[in-house]
């Protein structure tokens, strides 16, 4: 090993400044591409496919969450010499970016987007994507993720260019030849093996992809366009996929409820129950007989239809004034003022009931109506009551409302029932003509005008406000309605039991995510394709006259077909508005084909990136060797039912298997409190001051130790734990070794030249288990497991190794012994570095410069070859020797003690500084064995003069041993009083430790054996006097807390000692520097200081300590226990 010079380290550490340091020097010798370069040839490979982060705003701390996730396993791989691709991705296309390129030029609806003009528009979108992604990459940098990067001014340059002039010729440099050509092609091609970079998924390969995609579902018969009624957002004026809906679509908010008298036509009573006759004479003269509806939608009242019973539920019949009220039998806290009870009906009692329809009048019901009759052939359609088994009466009326035309499942019920249809709202939610005074009205600000009509009718019951869950949109916010619409669907019917076989082929991590996602595929409706908006996925369907339709599979394939509109759309990226020009011609028919102008759900996108990033298209042999993906990894909550899902989808559909072979979920961020993070609410933190004002490692840290199934309540509080618990103490032994070093002149040599102790076998021992814990858990993809082994090993390392080793770093000369100090924790700390590297990047690679010498943090060029932490090989994990592993026994046991000895002092509130006589240990012969093995390292660490074993307890403690009354008392009755007496006659310690062990307790009472369960017997323990006593893990201490003068004579000397070591330190003085030192003291402590005046002198480096009625040079003044001391230092 060359020689090099480890230089000194401050313990005052600035995190983030060290980053950006660290970050500048990576930057500055391309310490990513070395490493790339490294791993090049490597013939195994680490395939992670990456789900794209939304480009269109700022990096959260959530995002952050997974990606440190991913970099780690990254650079693990990486380091155990596999070859990987590297790639980031980012989500482009859909809704989310065009709100927001909407609230930019304050657009209100689609009409003010086609005023402006659809093709401005999509440039627009396309530069927001890449301005965000700039952004978002430089953030990532940040975090210390590495991937093959575009250049984020690169990016901006092509998004101000976009819209500046995208026919313009622009040439982009790289390593492999530059690459030209117009703006808008070079944008699409961003991703591709040329460019290389991020893939960006609104690219010409990744929507191509999805065209095949596509293509493979129609030959299966699986696209089909279908009427349904779907949630719809008025403001963005599409709908919104159940998937969308799943994620993040529901908020609590009031709305008026209303209760409605349907008057009843024909009502045929026979299966009721009367409470008499004359209540059955009631209902027969009553002058109106209503069935009360309830609806938290009044908008939907103009388009009801029918009612739906529940048929297993009982309905009341009950009399109100003149007239009479059917409603659910556990619903009547419904009924305003008083009523009189007549009978009881079942639901299925009312099937076929009709009533009044509550707007006949209006001429979009006659129009409805008109279409019915046509249709079925009938004259005239009855507002009737059907039975539903998913009506309830746990809110409401027990009666439901229905309205074909306004509700997934009221359509469902129409169209099993044959009914008319009537679909009140247009694309922006307003009325459409043939609603009388509600024509251009918006849906949901209609309840006002809806009562005051219902009240004229007669109709009206009551009006309440309800607060429930309802949908709004995921992107915008918006309060959604319901509306009746054409849209594109894949057909799940065949297509969910192959996605359930691919599924559970896959390993999930948590497991419980396997079943979560074969529920969402056992239950999920037909996969809605498609949005009525601009920026997205051209979907390439096109419709004929007749009504048939095509699926294009490719450009190429578009290009054969095309009859018109070829040359417009050709050099243009496959988006609105360039490809709505094509039109091809039926094969068979010779009509004219137009494409649709939908474009697709944007998770169609993200879910093909498993083949469009790997060359399925183009390099099928390429694909195959990075296909299936070894690793994907996102947040559980809603990936289920998006990206997780359309992966597997498309794999299935393509291939037949699955995306990735391991998939790992975990959940969601909230504040410190709990609640979602919101700007609004003051809670938010960004990505940008946390890395600031924490460190991105410190992030990381709490990232990784994150349990990957509980929501992370992440704020201030945690991350200056998690640095103050882990990042402090591991920097600290860091600069303790440097600074030694460097004092010493040390450096690392080829041969070991040291004797090692049992200390430094242990803490070697301790780094192999270390090295193997942590290696397995990382292969397991636990980086919570494994990061807790990393914690423990830093706080054995800091508490353990280096408190018991500073004596030998202290030694002036360099003898054998502080030799194998040096080498031992040089060893730890070098292989620490690469355990660690994966998940915090930065401060492993500060330590790593200088200590193995290379330093390119202050500047320099990079050697050949490797450089870098990251570009090390993996430490090599071993099997512990026999002797290895009792060593680790042993030292745990010499811990255990230690640590219960620090509690009784911390109980009894005597400072460790404070030296006391002894302690006593109860313990089994092995673990007494390993106690007097490390006898002197026990009394030393606990200030102790002796340590002293005793064979019981009992010793240490006194024993009062009770029946316990709650227990015993009923089972033995009048003889209670004699087993206690009993109980009470026998050996206390005894009794004890038969209870401790589980064991059964025999009485005699009465001449007869009565035998007592560990349970029905209290043990309470009472420590003997001048002791303090605790026990864990079999081991029993006994701390002797009895105080002699000469005890406390050389207590205070160690507070002398403490209180001279703090003031070398303020006083700016080196670790090395020597001085004089001069105090004046209370008579005790003075005394206290001529007594041990030379452990003082010797700890503190003083060459002289004399007292002085005023102290000279740097002084200290300070009160403890009753005494004064001013202290006073020279630099000697």
């Amino acid at each position: 090993m060359s020689k090099l010079a480890i230089q000194p380290v401050s313990t005052q550490v600035d995190f983030s400044s060290q980053e950006r340091d660290v970050l500048a020097m990576w930057a500055r010798t391309a310490a990513f591409e070395r490493l790339r370069a490294l791993r090049a040839n490597a013939t195994q490979r680490f395939s992670f496919v990456d789900g794209p982060i939304t480009a269109n705003n700022p990096m959260g701390v959530h995002h952050a969450w997974g990606r440190s996730y991913k970099d780690l396993w990254q650079r693990y791989k990486a380091m155990r010499g596999m070859n990987q691709r590297w790639q980031n991705g980012f989500d482009c296309q859909g809704l989310w970016v065009e709100v927001e390129v909407e609230k930019t030029l304050e657009l209100k609806s689609k009409r003010d987007i086609e005023e402006m003009g659809i093709e401005k528009f999509i440039r627009l979108c396309k530069q927001r994507v890449l301005k965000s992604a700039a952004q978002q990459t430089e953030q990532s940098i940040r975090l210390g993720y590495w991937m093959d990067w575009n250049d984020p001014s690169e990016l901006r340059q092509l998004g101000e260019a976009l819209v500046a002039d995208p026919a313009a010729t622009l040439t982009l440099p790289r390593a492999g030849g530059a690459v030209s050509g117009t703006v808008e092609q070079l944008v699409g091609q961003l991703g591709d093996a040329r460019l290389g970079g991020s893939y960006f998924t609104f690219s010409d390969e990744n929507n191509y992809q999805i065209w095949g995609f596509l293509k493979e579902c129609h030959k299966h018969g699986w696209v089909y366009r279908g009427g349904d009624v779907i949630p719809w957002c008025p403001r963005c004026a599409t709908g919104i996929s159940q998937h969308e809906m799943e994620v993040d679509g529901y908020k609590d908010v009031p709305d008026p409820a209303f209760t409605v008298r349907m008057k009843l036509i024909t009502a045929d009573v026979t299966a009721a129950r009367w409470e008499s006759d004359e209540a059955r004479a009631a209902w027969n003269a009553s002058k109106a007989r209503y069935a009360l509806a309830w609806t938290t939608t009044p908008w939907t009242l103009p388009a009801n239809v029918m009612c739906a019973v529940g048929p297993k539920l009982d309905y009341a019949i009950v009399r109100q004034g003149d007239a009479c009220y059917v409603l659910g039998a556990r619903t009547l806290k419904l009924m305003q003022g008083e009523y009189e009870r007549l009978g009881t009906i079942a639901g299925a009692g009312m099937d076929g009931w009709t009533y009044e329809g509550l707007y006949d009048e209006l001429p979009a019901w006659k129009d409805a109506e008109r279409e019915w009759a046509v249709r079925t052939g009938k004259q005239h359609f009855a507002h009737h009551i059907i039975l539903w088994d998913d009506v309830g009466e746990e809110e409401g009326s027990g009666i439901v409302h229905n309205a074909p035309g306004c509700g997934p499942e009221d359509y469902k019920l129409g169209r099993q029932f044959g009914t008319p249809a009537v679909a009140p709202l247009d694309e922006q939610g307003n009325f459409m003509e043939g609603f009388g005074a509600l024509t251009g009205r918006f849906g949901h600000d209609v309840p006002n005008d809806v009562e005051r009509n219902l009240r004229d009718k007669g109709y009206l019951y009551r009006r309440d406000t309800y607060m429930h869950r309802y949908p709004h949109c995921w992107r915008c916010k918006t309060k959604l309605l319901f509306r009746q619409v054409d849209e594109w669907y894949i057909s799940m019917d065949e297509l969910r039991h192959h996605m359930m076989r691919v599924s559970g082929e896959m390993n999930w991590i948590p497991e419980f995510g396997k079943e979560r996602e074969l529920d969402w595929l056992r239950n999920m409706h037909d996969w809605m394709i498609s949005k009525k908006r601009y920026w997205g996925l051209a979907l390439p369907i096109w419709e004929y006259p007749d009504g048939s339709f095509e699926v294009i599979g490719s450009r190429d394939e578009l290009k054969a077909r095309a009859v018109e509109g070829w040359e417009t759309f050709d050099g243009h990226t496959p988006h609105r508005p360039w490809i709505d020009g094509v039109k091809i011609k039926h094969p068979v028919t010779g009509q004219l084909g137009t494409r649709v102008k939908d474009v697709g759900n944007p998770w169609l996108d993200a879910g093909i990136v498993a083949y469009s990033t790997l060359g399925y298209r183009s390099d099928r042999e390429n694909w195959a060797k990075w296909f299936p993906a070894d690793f994907i990894t996102e947040s559980f909550p809603g990936q289920f039912r998006n990206w997780f899902y359309s992966l597997i989808a498309m794999s299935t559909v393509l291939e037949s298997t699955m995306p990735a072979r391991t998939v790992l979920g975990f959940a969601t961020l909230f504040d410190e409190k709990g609640e979602p993070m919101h700007k609004s609410k003051g809670n938010s933190i960004e990505f940008n001051e946390a890395a600031e004002r924490a460190g991105a490692d410190v992030m990381r840290w709490t990232y990784a130790r994150q349990k990957y199934d509980d929501n992370l309540l992440f704020g201030w509080k945690m991350l200056d734990h998690i640095r103050r618990d882990v990042f402090i103490p591991l920097w600290n032994v860091y600069a303790f070794f440097c600074n030694y070093a460097s004092i010493d002149g040390w450096s690392p040599e080829a041969e070991r030249r040291g004797t090692q102790t049992a200390l430094d076998r242990w803490v070697l021992a301790r780094l192999a288990q270390v090295t193997g814990e942590i290696t397995a858990a990382l292969e397991a993809y636990d980086a919570r497991t494994a990061a807790f082994a990393g914690e423990r090993f830093i706080d054995d390392l800091s508490k353990w190794y280096v408190r018991r080793s500073r004596e030998r770093f202290w030694r002036g000369e360099m003898d054998a012994d502080k030799r194998a100090a040096y080498e031992t924790l040089y060893e730890v700390l070098t292989t620490l570095c690469r355990l660690l590297a994966p998940f915090v990047p930065f401060i492993t690679e500060a330590m790593w410069q200088n200590l193995g010498g290379h330093r390119l943090i202050e500047g320099g060029a990079a050697p050949a070859g490797a450089f870098s932490v990251h570009h090390e090989p993996w430490p090599a994990t071993r099997a512990l020797s026999g002797e290895e592993q009792a060593l680790l026994d042993e030292v745990a046991i010499a811990r255990t003690t230690v640590n219960l000895g620090h509690s009784l002092r911390a109980q009894s509130k005597v400072k460790v500084r404070q030296p006391l006589a002894r302690i006593f240990v109860v313990a089994d012969p092995a673990a007494r064995v390993a106690i007097q093995r490390q006898e002197g390292v026990i009394a030393d660490e606990l200030n102790v003069k002796a340590i002293e074993f005793t064979q019981r307890e009992s010793d240490l403690v006194t024993y009062r041993v009770l029946p316990d009354n709650r227990k015993l008392g009923p089972k033995l009755g009048a003889d209670f009083p004699k087993a206690r007496a009993a109980l009470a006659a026998l050996d206390a310690g005894a009794v004890a430790a038969a209870v401790r062990a589980g064991r059964e307790v025999v009485l005699q009472v009465n001449g007869a054996n009565v035998a007592l369960a560990p349970d029905e017997i209290l043990v309470q323990a009472q420590p003997r006097e001048g002791l303090v006593v605790e026990g864990a893990d079999g081991i029993v201490v006994g701390l002797d807390t009895t105080l002699t003068p000469a005890l406390l004579s050389e207590g205070l000397s160690r507070d002398v000692i403490r209180r001279l070591n703090d003031l070398r330190k303020s006083a700016g003085l080196k670790i090395t520097d020597r001085i004089h030192t001069e105090y004046a003291a209370t008579p005790r402590l003075a005394e206290a200081i001529g007594a041990f005046s030379a452990a003082i002198a010797g700890e503190t480096l003083s060459v002289s300590l004399l007292a002085a009625a005023n102290p000279a040079g740097t002084q200290a003044s300070d009160s403890f226990d009753g005494e004064t001391l001013t202290l006073g230092i020279r630099k000697a």
